[in-house]
């Protein structure tokens, strides 16, 4: 084949990424038998003896002998891991799965696939345990014989009369990576049984008088055969369709399982499982349930059952509820591709003429060009019919209501009877039967119907007071009228349920509406959990707790009650369902000892915590599930959102204080370099030149290095005042200052940095006290005349300071070009840096940020104004509050 027909033809992408998703997970090998004592075990371990004698790390985890010595002997040149104490059993030794975990080897033996665990075990059976190993990366080698298999349960009960306790999930086998058919032919088998071989000659002798018969061998040979044969052609289609080879391929046929209550689905469970193994077919089970009323079954979690038992044979589960069971079916099937139905056939009374068609007759009637298959129930073991019948229970409350509705209507037609002759009184107890079904049910409508004929006919047809008919139109109208309050009974109930049907799941819509709008209206992850939690237990009835990670374990965020505490196993299962993404806990395969059961709570982006349910030992009915699905799937999604938000508001942080930085290294970087450059430049003209330069120019170079020294100094106190601010570490002093005494202060010492530029004062006389930091006031005012100095354009700078009101008000104006009215707030802003004349932005840009900030600490504000006098200039605005007994602290003038 040329390489451009090879790269024409495409390869299955969903072999190819199920083949990227299993790197990193351990091979599982499974020795398959037909039956005990045909040497599987012996051959697994002759294979890790070959594969150790060639390097590779290979270790016993469990191996169960039987007392056979050939198989004992071949354990001792393999490294045996010791076995762990059961918890709570004497004397019973079990896996060590920790052990494992840390001992980490190449290949692990863990022999019978099929056993179930001691009580207090992580999982209850051992296929789960061996799932772990793989999920770690360790091979696993295994045994496994064909009658514990999950679908051929029933089967084999049929062949050897045996019920068979310990099973495997059909899927286990199916997605094992390697399968060894380890066959023996049956007489063989039964001489070994014979020699002690197999098992010790007490168990010897009952195993040939029950299970080892010749048939009964015979017939398990045949399915370990046919199954290996199936996995086989498995392995065969998934290499063509990863290789793209072309040739004959297996029909894409697709079965859909209905199911309902009724103890005949599990069979037809069994046997669609068979078929799609032997067709090579996907399943998928659908529970079939009236949209018009809520399922009647004895167990309300059969379905569930059923639909663990569908997912544990490789199949899809869904839910239909409708009032077209056959309408919909077909749609499901067309949408599904679907090409066959397997349906309960029930054993139903043919001579009844007003029966309505079962499941199976309507699709076999409407399926066009669809296989229908119909499973028939065991005869010798009746089952209850496919389609669920209404439990008709002895309700007292509803028999004594339907007594005394017709009591009350044989009552009222007498008492009308003496008065008036009254043609119709049958009426009244029909009306009697309407009442009863609305009230009280199905229960009270039937008793209310027989009652009602029985006295109809003792009171009102003649002869009187006797239960016989004389007239024979009497017989027939008697006749009508039960056959009516019959069906309006029935009707009436059915209403009545239909109403109830309804209005609980109004209820349930109601309530999820209700949390749902609760959750969009709240944006913080512990509102959302407390919001969760109590919903949870208002629905159910039960205590709930969520479990968020924080770093590499879980902790409680929140429980209603809230003094909900988890023990240790109930922890480590709330840990198992967020790595594994799979329920934990009660009712479960992991650490079921606990109280609650505990699933995972994903989102579109992952698992964001852990929901716990207080559980019983009944699961949840349907509705009740759906209610649960439903709730954590906001709940999750809501935590997701709220993280979400909490993430942007930090990632917004971050950008912000990046580009704060960003924008600080750009606004002082030149201001930086500036005096350095002219520090380090006069300080190297110096030290080269020396003695050669005059004294004038020596006190020059001195002078711009003392001068560029303070102007850097002063950089450098802005940078770390700005970082007090923002910190919120400013710490004010309060104490009484004179307004005068720190304005002069600050004149003089701007006086010495810039020695050309005029400042005149103006002061109140009189100007009372006030209460403030003097060192940060004279900064404030020290920043307010180094940035007009900058503006100033040769004008004096003036400073005023009066008392106007409750506040003393100082102001610093100069005579520059001014300030936009739209850049008048814009001047507080960190960095921010008006152009001088020459177009060159002076300064850092903090001098006022760090004004408005101190003065802001000392209680006061700062605002600036412009123009200030002659439509020019810029006047910058501190008022301080004075306190009420100012009065007494005014100075003299």
């Amino acid at each position: 084949m040329s390489d451009r027909t090879r790269n024409d033809e495409r390869l299955d992408p969903d072999l190819l990424l199920a083949s990227a998703g299993g790197e990193g997970r351990g091979r599982l090998t499974v020795f398959l038998g037909a039956a005990p004592g045909v040497g599987k075990t012996y051959a697994m371990l002759s294979r890790a003896a070959r594969l150790r004698g060639s390097g590779v790390d290979v270790a016993v985890g469990f191996v169960e002998t039987h007392g056979r010595t050939e198989t004992a002997d071949l354990l001792r040149g393999l490294e045996v891991l010791p076995r762990r104490p059961a918890a709570a059993s004497h004397g019973i030794e079990a896996f060590d799965l920790d052990a494992a975990l840390a001992r980490h080897p190449r290949v692990m033996i863990v022999d019978e696939l099929a056993a179930s665990n001691p009580a207090g075990s992580r999982h209850p059976k051992r296929y789960q345990d061996i799932e772990e190993l793989l999920g770690a990366g360790i091979d696993v080698w295994t045994t496994l014989n064909i009658q514990h298999l999950e679908s051929l349960a029933d089967v084999v009960a049929d062949i050897t009369g045996v019920r068979i306790r310990e099973r495997v999930p059909d899927v286990v086998l199916s997605k094992s990576d390697e399968v060894v058919l380890v066959d023996l032919p049956p007489a063989e088998l039964i001489e070994r049984l014979k020699d002690g071989k197999v098992y010790l000659p007490d168990n010897a002798r009952r195993a040939s008088e029950r299970f080892f018969r010749l048939g009964n061998l015979t017939a398990l040979r045949e399915l370990a055969l046919r199954r290996t044969a199936d996995l086989v052609d498995d392995d065969v289609v998934e290499y063509v369709k990863q290789h793209a080879i072309k040739g004959a391929w297996a029909s894409s046929e697709r079965l859909i399982v209905c199911i309902g209550p009724d103890a005949l689905s599990e069979r037809v469970v069994r046997t669609a499982s068979r078929l799609a193994s032997g067709l090579n077919a996907p399943f998928i089970v659908v529970s079939l349930e009236r949209a018009d009323h809520e399922a009647q079954a004895a167990d309300p979690g059969r379905i569930d059952a059923l639909f663990r038992l569908a997912e544990s044979l490789g199949g899809e589960t869904r839910r239909l509820v409708s009032t077209d069971f056959v309408s919909d079916l077909l749609k499901l099937a067309r949408s599904e591709h679907a090409t066959q139905f397997v349906v309960g056939a029930n054993v139903r009374r043919r001579w009844w003429p007003f029966r309505a068609p079962s499941l199976g007759e309507a699709l076999v009637a409407r399926a066009s060009g669809l296989a229908v298959h119909l499973i028939t129930e065991d005869r010798d073991e009746p089952l209850r019919p496919a389609r669920a019948r209404r439990r008709v229970a002895i309700h007292a409350p509803a028999v004594a209501l339907a007594v005394a509705t017709v009591a009350f209507a044989t009552a009222l037609g007498l008492a009308i009877g003496h008065l008036v002759p009254l043609s119709n009184v049958s009426l009244l107890f029909l009306l009697a039967v309407v009442v009863s079904a609305n009230r009280a049910g199905y229960v009270a409508a039937l008793t209310a119907a027989v009652l009602s004929g029985l006295a109809y006919n003792f009171f009102f047809i003649a002869p009187l007071y006797t239960f016989t008919i004389a007239s024979p139109h009497e017989v027939f109208a008697f006749a009508v009228f039960l056959a009516a309050a019959i069906f309006a009974g029935g009707l009436a109930s059915r209403v009545r349920e239909q109403a109830e049907t309804a209005r609980a799941r109004a209820i349930a819509v109601q309530s999820l509406y209700d949390f749902a709008r609760k959750l969009s209206r709240t944006a913080r992850t512990e509102d959302v959990l407390w919001a969760a939690v109590s919903q949870l237990n208002e629905s159910f009835g039960r205590p709930a707790v969520l479990l968020l990670p924080s770093g590499d374990e879980l902790r409680t965020a929140a429980a209603w009650p809230p003094d909900v505490e988890l023990d240790i196993s109930e922890t480590a299962a709330a840990r198992w369902a967020f790595q594994h993404n799979e329920a934990a806990g009660r009712r479960t395969g992991t650490l079921p000892a606990g109280a609650y059961q505990f699933r995972p709570l994903e989102s579109p982006h992952g698992i964001v915590g852990v929901c716990g349910i207080g559980w019983g030992e009944q699961d949840l009915d349907g509705q009740s599930e759906r209610m649960l699905l439903a709730v954590m799937d906001q709940a999750a999604i809501a935590i997701d959102r709220a993280r979400l938000a909490e993430e942007s508001i930090a990632h917004a942080t971050r950008l912000e204080g990046e580009a704060l930085r960003t924008t600080l290294l750009s606004s002082i970087s030149h201001d930086l370099r500036t005096p350095l450059a002219t520090i380090t430049g006069a300080v190297t003209s110096l030290r080269e030149l020396g003695d050669r330069m005059g004294p004038e120019s020596r006190d020059d170079l001195l002078l711009t290095i003392e001068e560029e020294g303070a102007r850097l100094s002063r950089f450098v106190a802005n940078l770390l005042d700005m970082t007090r601010i923002e910190a919120g570490a400013l710490e004010v002093r309060r104490e009484w200052l004179d307004i005068a005494d720190v304005i002069r202060a600050a004149v003089e010492r701007c006086r010495r940095y810039f020695p050309g530029l005029v400042v005149e004062t103006s002061i109140a006389p009189g100007l009372p006290l006030m209460q403030g930091d003097g060192v940060l006031l004279g900064q404030v005012l020290f920043n307010l005349l180094d940035n007009a100095s900058k503006y100033a354009a040769g004008e004096p700078v003036r400073i005023y300071a009066r008392k106007e009101a409750d506040a003393i008000v100082i102001s610093v104006t100069d005579q520059g070009s001014g300030i936009a009215k739209a850049e008048l707030e814009t001047v507080f802003d960190k960095f921010y840096r008006r152009g001088q004349p020459d177009g060159r932005a002076p300064g850092t840009g903090l001098g006022l940020s760090i004004a408005r900030g101190f003065v802001e600490a000392m209680g006061g504000t700062i605002k600036a104004e412009s123009p200030a006098q002659r439509r020019r200039g810029t006047r910058m605005v501190i008022r301080f509050p004075l306190p009420d007994h100012h009065e007494t602290m005014a100075v003299r003038p």
